[in-house]
């Protein structure tokens, strides 16, 4: 792997004047061409550089949330795509484009076909076309430039080139300032980088979906969105709405499919209140509900609560916002301070089949696994945001690594870039995970779609050692109380001790 960096983009309005390749030509269409840049890979990589583009249109305009193959073709091709002189069309991609906001956008389908020369045996690919399916009396939908067709294309010259060049509706704006111009130049740039990258054998940073299909999550992200966005509007802490609504119910859309995978089919008797169909309401959940360990505003706990799952949140002190949420949710919130030196049994939270959520729980983070073993929880899921240890705070110089199983350790926890570098969050997430094992569970890590940077998710669902795991989280437990250096602290406000809201 070569550690080169990107030559720089350096794009250019096309001149007719100067340039010697000529526009696509062979259909009724006019082609025009808008922009070029030097191309930083050769023609054999235009094909992995383009596939990126067909298939993750959502990396180029934040209204899009994905694609979905309808069909693909490599023979009988549809009549809707262009002919072009000199090319010859190899494989058509029918895809459906799914906006973010279905409320305010519309769906596309569209044909991505590639084209190469005449004779195969020369070139390979070298020509994309896009190519929106409107039907009579439609209209495309505002993320989708004013054409009938927009292609990439790669020239062979010296340098060689890659070229925008489009099919403009009928009164579009081309020029330098226009919304069209400003998109294949946004375009251009990312065509470019993709091929670089598979120059460089570019290994994707981050690795999302691995546990639950982006798909399904985004299919039901958009219907927990409609359900729960007007808790923006109603929001009671001094926090960003925005961020908070929307990270929470990304959450809990995360956790209703983590479970809905995780326990055995137990169908729910209990119907909706309307017609709207809730197929959560039958799915797989914890045998023993969830428990919010520090639940903070109560707002996850809220949504899962409203959807029909069984659970509490626990906090040090009530917020504000739990008095506004509605009597259902209030009784699932409750004024609790933990105690590591509480005996299990006398701790009215933790039982057993419950499943633990460490939601960004700062200095309870570290907990979350050792209280999943000792109450022998069915899983737990943690996002962690500062770095705790038990009774102090983390230093990578100084805070000792519990066992790990190989030398590539790091590599398997999806942390982003190298799987080993040595950012001191990156290490601490390493840490978390040689402490989850040496807890008894199986590491299994997810990078979250959450508007959140701290969007690394550690979650436990299989016991491997539970007779190991229970002696190493009561060594735990011994050298904290031992120490002395944790101190439980009292619950706040009115509500006191263990008890409900209200």
């Amino acid at each position: 792997m070569t550690n080169s960096t990107r030559p720089r983009y350096e794009p250019s309005p096309y001149d007719a004047a100067i340039v010697t390749i000529p526009a696509l030509s062979g259909d009724r269409s006019t082609w025009m061409p808008l922009i070029s840049c030097p191309a930083s890979f050769p023609a054999e990589l235009f094909e992995i550089a383009v596939s990126q583009l067909i298939h993750h249109p959502e990396y180029n305009s934040t209204l899009i949330l994905r694609s979905d193959t309808v069909a693909e073709y490599n023979s009988d091709f549809p009549d809707a795509i262009p002919e072009i002189k000199g090319l010859r069309p190899v494989r058509v991609v029918h895809r459906k484009l799914l906006p973010r906001r279905p409320g305010r956008d519309a769906s596309l389908e569209q044909y991505c076909t590639l084209y190469g020369v005449v004779d195969p045996d020369s070139d390979p690919l070298n020509t994309l076309i896009l190519t929106p399916i409107v039907p009579p009396g439609g209209s495309l939908p505002y993320y989708h430039p004013t054409v009938s067709h927009l292609a990439f294309r790669y020239i062979p010259s010296d340098p060689p080139t890659l070229r925008m060049e489009v099919v403009p509706l009928p009164g579009t704006p081309t020029d330098m300032n226009s919304r069209l111009y400003r998109t294949c130049l946004a375009l251009l740039d990312t065509l470019d980088r993709y091929g670089w990258g598979a120059v460089t054998n570019y290994k994707k940073r981050v690795i999302h979906d691995y546990l639950v299909p982006r798909d399904t999550y985004q299919d039901l992200y958009l219907i927990m969105r409609e359900r729960h966005k007007h808790l923006v509007d109603t929001w009671q802490e001094v926090t960003d709405p925005l961020k908070h609504v929307f990270e929470d119910i990304g959450i809990a859309t995360y956790l209703m499919l983590l479970w809905k995978a995780s326990y055995p089919l137990a169908v729910n008797t209990e119907k909706a209140d309307n017609d709207e169909p809730q197929p959560w309401k039958d799915w797989p959940r914890p045998p023993g509900g969830f428990l919010d360990f520090g639940c903070g505003n109560g707002l996850l706990t809220h949504i899962l609560v409203t959807e029909g799952y069984e659970g509490k949140g626990i906090d040090l002190r009530a917020r504000t916002s739990w008095t506004h949420y509605p009597a259902l949710t209030q009784t699932h919130l409750h004024v609790h301070a933990f105690d590591p030196a509480t005996p299990p049994a006398d701790d009215p939270y933790f039982k057993s089949g419950v499943f633990i959520i460490g939601n960004h729980a700062d200095e309870l983070t570290p907990w979350v696994p050792v209280l999943a073993t000792l109450h022998a929880a069915s899983g737990y899921l943690s996002i962690p945001c500062c770095a705790w240890t038990f009774d102090a705070k983390y230093e990578r110089s100084s805070t000792p690594m519990f066992p790990i199983p190989r030398q590539d350790f790091a590599d398997t926890l999806n942390l982003g870039g190298e799987g080993g570098n040595g950012s001191s969050y990156s290490m601490y997430r390493i840490w978390l995970a040689s402490l989850s094992l040496h807890c008894g569970w199986e590491v299994e890590c997810e990078t979250l779609r959450i508007p959140s940077t701290r969007n690394w998710a550690i979650i436990g669902r299989k016991m491997l050692e539970a007779r190991d795991a229970q002696d190493n989280v009561r060594v735990i437990l011994s050298n904290v109380l031992e120490r002395g250096l944790f101190k439980a602290r009292a619950p706040e406000g009115k509500s006191g001790g263990s008890s409900k809201l209200h």
